[in-house]
């Protein structure tokens, strides 16, 4: 089974909250909350592909910082290899369209959420950060 490379963002405002999606219930893990992020195209670095995105899917403009963590999870009929970068909110709007909600969520509020799966260890290492 390949892996399939994914770029998300950690996108923090000036409230120190953090972005949250909710996946299109019609779409692929459909209901689950996630940091926003697409996959890797051919010749495309980690921080292009994460602009490019989050640019397609939220007409949302942000500066990518630094590399945060990079998962592994398998979800039995695929494979991802989730690369996570904090990111810093810059655009005073956005719109949704490969989602049907979004919230600015605190750091230790993140787990009300039904997180998907790879986006699970995410939280556990902004939580331990954070501490």
């Amino acid at each position: 089974m390949a892996m399939i490379k994914v770029t998300c963002g950690i996108i923090v405002n000036d409230e120190d909250k953090v972005f949250l999606c909710r996946r299109n219930p019609e779409k692929s893990m459909g209901g689950y909350w996630e940091f926003p992020g697409g996959k890797v195209e051919e010749g495309e670095s980690y921080e292009e592909c994460l602009k490019r995105e989050l640019l397609e899917e939220l007409d949302m403009d942000v500066r990518v910082k630094d590399h945060f963590i990079t998962v592994q999870h398998d979800y039995g009929t695929f494979e991802i290899e989730l690369i996570a970068f904090i990111c810093h909110f810059q655009t005073s709007s956005f719109a949704l369209m490969d989602h049907d909600r979004y919230e600015w969520v605190k750091v230790s509020n993140l787990l009300d959420k039904e997180l998907a799966p790879a986006d699970v260890p995410i939280w556990n290492s902004l939580i331990a950060r954070v501490s």
